[in-house]
């Protein structure tokens, strides 16, 4: 059966993220197609800055890697996502159930609402996520499903999404690793991607928290259009060209004061 090019590309980042180098030779093996046609797919993941091309090979960049550099981005503006997720908790109401992310930003705001005297519905992928809030009584926890990788915080892939259809989402706060007018939210993950692209097809409201890093960048793999988004928090004011776009898809802009 013939595999598509974005298919062998998933294959490829899975082998990476457990591996982080691999073989022309040892993948040619795996996935059964040519080492030429491998080597062209290589390239082009070395220019989307998925990996770095080796003799033979490639490595993984550890800026590629959702799970080897989590505690990284964790610990990177940390300042900046307390700000974002301050303004988010805005949004939440009480008895509402909610759907986060496994990003570092979607993390800091579990955080905050940790300490929040609320009642809440909690729907979760991220595995720090959910053990961050199962403290709290006042909040119950859904975990979704699905494929926990080596070194992983988050699950992967779409097994689980089902659950999703047995609740109602009023809100999702997702984050990405790139922003742009002409991309929307954009990731490098391809499993979570596709996890991603379920969850906002079940949510009432799509929330992103973007720090100000992350904005006017793209990275491999688009999940929500503007189309798909009601609202962007960040930390610092976008461009006026930015904002007047953002407004005319009519996403709400909200930065701190």
């Amino acid at each position: 059966m013939k595999m598509f090019a974005s298919e062998r590309k998933n294959i490829i980042m899975q082998i990476l993220q457990e591996q982080e180098r691999i073989t022309v030779k040892d993948l040619a093996k795996e996935i059964g197609v040519s080492e030429a046609t491998l080597r062209t797919d290589l390239s082009k993941m070395e220019m989307e800055g998925l990996l770095t091309r080796t003799h033979g090979g490639a490595v993984l960049n550890e800026e590629s890697n959702n799970e080897m550099s989590f505690s990284a981005r964790e610990k990177k503006n940390k300042q900046e996502k307390m700000q974002i997720a301050k303004l988010a908790s805005e949004f939440v109401k009480e008895k509402q159930c909610i759907l986060l992310d496994a990003s570092s930003t979607v993390l800091e705001f579990a955080r905050y609402l940790k300490e929040q005297p609320i009642r809440l519905t909690v729907v979760t992928s991220g595995l720090q996520t959910a053990l961050e809030l199962k403290d709290n009584p006042d909040i119950t926890v859904i975990l979704v499903g699905g494929l926990v990788t080596k070194g992983s915080t988050s699950i992967e892939g779409t097994l689980g999404v089902s659950i999703l259809d047995n609740v109602n989402i009023d809100i999702f706060f997702t984050s990405a690793n790139g922003f742009s007018v002409e991309s929307g939210l954009t990731d490098f993950n391809l499993y979570e991607i596709s996890l991603k692209k379920e969850m906002i097809k079940r949510s009432n409201k799509v929330v992103a928290l973007v720090d100000s890093t992350k904005i006017g960048s793209n990275s491999s793999a688009a999940f929500a259009g503007l189309n798909q988004i009601d609202a962007l928090i960040t930390d610092q004011q976008v461009s006026a060209e930015m904002y007047q776009e953002l407004v005319a898809h009519n996403i709400e802009v909200i930065t701190p004061q």
